[in-house]
């Protein structure tokens, strides 16, 4: 509870600090907060609480968890300072958006109550409705800004339809009676209409098939440090919140939505790193990668009861190579047009530093060891191998398999071709962030235990 306060308290400081003429201080002062707030989440690592009639719930899942998504906006407000050094005058608006976008995303996976997860959700999408379409003299951001407001607003509403449907038939809102509802044989149609309507919307915030045609258009007509923030920060958060809502609302799953489940995460794999073969933009290459990997994510929610450490080390992983993909990203394609592959040519000639990171990043995408993406899809297969869901790992291992081709696409580009264009310093802020987040990203596959212990 103190975490949440605290972070609104730093974005209401972050907008009056532009008030008071104190720009170049934004930054400093959002990286010194996030840090005191990350210290205070940790602390809480091994308290069971709840707060204001069970709104807000603190255990072990929610503080791992929004450890994580503090860690992962303070490096994308770390980029952000080079990221927006054409824009000084709007530094204080879009570090303060990221700062209440991580107030909505942890408030998302810290709910007790029905209300408290809607509340978080419209927090995070309305921060990234505005941050899609934050560059208004481009075409694309535009249209990014558009149909992710359009259709996220779409799917918030059926998300909120099939809350009313659950009050409807359970009369409350409390996580701790509709967890009950759901294990009775009592419960009424309306309330599994309402928790199918909820998995739907859901389906839509991690972009996972059939619901997933928004992504790639979003990912590539957004800013690029937009684009990172949506494929690792915002992702994840909807997972963990969908398998927090699973945990409550499937207490008894059953055999029909077990199996929806299985053709979306084979289906989000295989269309996902089917459509990345043939992508020559990087943003909209990562895009359908993301969608294979929320593919593989939603295994976990086949093993509820086991599958908690495997999400948050899948979650982890994916997303600190990510970052530290994005680092790059945002160097090789800054003052570009769009983000093609072929301004990577040479990369690895130019810069040794930053072409040896990307592929690391990469390579821990495509689950390759020594890197923790490695580990993180073997322990999601693994729990799904327990569950019984043989189809499902052999769908998961040819998908990896598939996976190497379009990533080694980058990689190839950057070691067999010659530079198009002369080498230029990077920022500081890009080579810090690159080098901490992949430096996590080895160090939790050289020892995965650490994570996958403590939930």
């Amino acid at each position: 509870m103190s975490t949440i306060i605290a972070i609104a308290v730093l974005g209401v400081v972050c907008l009056l600090a532009e008030i008071f003429n104190l720009r170049k201080a934004i930054i400093p002062i959002a990286v010194v907060g996030l840090l005191v707030a990350l210290g205070m989440t940790v602390t809480e690592f091994n308290v069971t609480e709840s707060y204001y009639n069970n709104m807000i719930v603190t255990n072990r899942f929610t503080v791992a968890f929004s450890s994580l998504f503090i860690l992962l906006t303070l490096f994308l407000v770390t980029l952000s300072h080079n990221f927006y050094k054409n824009r000084p005058s709007k530094l204080s608006d879009f570090i303060a958006i990221k700062i209440f976008l991580l107030l909505g995303a942890i408030s998302m996976v810290s709910f007790g109550n029905l209300a408290m997860f809607f509340l978080g959700l419209e927090i995070l999408s309305i921060s990234l409705y505005i941050l899609a379409g934050s560059k208004p003299l481009s075409l694309k951001s535009n249209e990014a800004g558009m149909k992710y407001f359009l259709m996220g607003s779409f799917a918030s509403g059926v998300i909120l339809f099939g809350i009313a449907l659950i009050y409807g038939a359970v009369a409350s809102f409390d996580m701790n009676m509709i967890y009950e509802a759901s294990n009775s044989a009592a419960t009424g149609d309306w309330f599994y209409i309402g928790v199918c309507m909820i998995t739907v919307g859901m389906l839509f915030k991690i972009a996972a098939v059939p619901f997933h045609f928004w992504a790639p258009d979003v990912y590539e007509g957004a800013p690029a440090l937009t684009t990172a923030t949506m494929s690792t920060l915002a992702k994840v958060v909807a997972m963990a919140t969908f398998f927090k809502l699973n945990l409550a609302m499937n207490g008894n799953m059953n055999f029909a939505y077990e199996t929806v489940i299985v053709i979306i995460s084979i289906l989000s794999m295989t269309v996902g790193n089917i459509m990345a073969l043939r992508q020559n933009n990087i943003k909209r290459m990562l895009a359908f990668s993301g969608i294979s990997h929320a593919g593989f994510m939603l295994m976990a929610l086949l093993n509820l009861s086991n599958a908690t450490g495997s999400l948050f080390y899948y979650a982890t992983a994916y997303t600190l190579a990510g970052i530290a993909a994005f680092a790059v990203i945002l160097y090789v394609c800054n003052n570009k047009e769009d983000e093609s592959i072929t301004f990577f040519n040479g990369l690895g000639k130019n810069n040794p530093l930053m072409a040896a990171i990307l592929s690391a990043s990469l390579l821990s995408m495509a689950g390759i060891p020594i890197f923790s993406g490695f580990f993180a899809k073997f322990f999601i297969l693994n729990q799904t191998l327990q569950a019984g869901y043989l189809i499902l790992l052999i769908a998961g291992v040819i998908n990896s398999i598939i996976s190497v081709y379009y990533y080694f696409k980058v990689i190839s580009a950057m070691y067999t071709k010659e530079p198009n264009e002369e080498k230029r310093p990077v920022p500081f802020e890009y080579y810090i962030v690159a080098v901490l987040a992949i430096g996590l990203n080895i160090a939790i596959g050289l020892f995965p235990s650490f994570l996958m212990d403590l939930l």
